[in-house]
């Protein structure tokens, strides 16, 4: 067996996610499928995290076997000609028999966007969250500086539906940026709960609007327990943007 690494980029839009499930189409069935009808064999494609319904991939990173080799470059053009085009591996390379896609990630990160104006472009529709009213980017940046480090983040994930060892994550970054109509909340961790990005920037939209104040976070922490303060926001927002290894 050969194992080899894709970084690939998805609109997600159309699919249920990164992992295959019975009921909707998925990009992990995407790209499995386009490898079968490539290869011939059927294979397992694991990648970096679990993106949710109708959230995007900038650099997705997965691993993969193959019982016969083949060359980086026929992977990726092979792959490319065959999937949708929402779905596109940028890179193809041989990877040592030991890398694991997410075991092997001692980082990632995520980037939510919001189009804060009156009017969202339509072209931008499927990847910015549109809030029309003016939104307090200063309120919003205390309560991201209070959520950022080590903290039990229990209030901000939801039920993921299977067994977590610990809701205690590191947030090395949190910072909220604004430039013109677009403000980007940048998140990176070691690892995230279940929907834990879209929870944040749930929240912080709330702050921005005058709806929670930004001292409330320290609040919302201790508590461990979400409540309606915490909103999800919308999925289309969200971007897997980078994982490092």
């Amino acid at each position: 067996m050969s194992r080899y690494r894709l970084d690939v980029a998805y609109d997600g839009t159309a699919y249920a996610g990164w992992q295959i499930q019975p009921n909707g189409d998925t990009i992990q069935a995407q790209l499995e499928t386009a490898l079968h009808a490539l290869t011939g064999e059927r294979v397992t494609v694991h990648g970096s995290g679990r993106t949710d319904r109708g959230v995007h991939a900038r650099r997705q990173p997965a691993h993969l076997d193959l019982v016969r080799d083949r060359t980086p470059k026929e992977l990726k053009t092979g792959l490319n000609a065959l999937l949708p085009p929402d779905i596109r591996v940028l890179k193809a390379a041989a990877a040592a028999p030991d890398f694991h896609a997410r075991r092997n990630a001692i980082a990632k990160e995520y980037r939510y966007f919001i189009w804060n104006a009156e009017v969202l472009p339509p072209p931008l529709r499927l990847y910015r969250t549109h809030v029309p009213r003016r939104l307090d980017v200063s309120a919003m940046q205390r309560a991201a500086a209070g959520l950022a480090g080590c903290h039990d983040f229990a209030s901000f994930t939801a039920n993921p539906n299977r067994p977590v060892a610990s809701t205690v994550r590191t947030l090395s970054v949190l910072h909220v940026v604004k430039r013109g109509s677009e403000i980007t909340v940048t998140a990176r961790a070691e690892g995230f709960l279940y929907r834990m990005v879209r929870s944040l920037a749930g929240f912080l939209i709330r702050v921005g609007q005058g709806a929670e104040p930004a001292a409330r976070t320290a609040a919302m922490l201790k508590a461990r327990t979400r409540t309606a303060h915490v909103p999800t926001a919308p999925p289309q927002g969200l971007f897997l943007w980078r994982v490092w290894y």
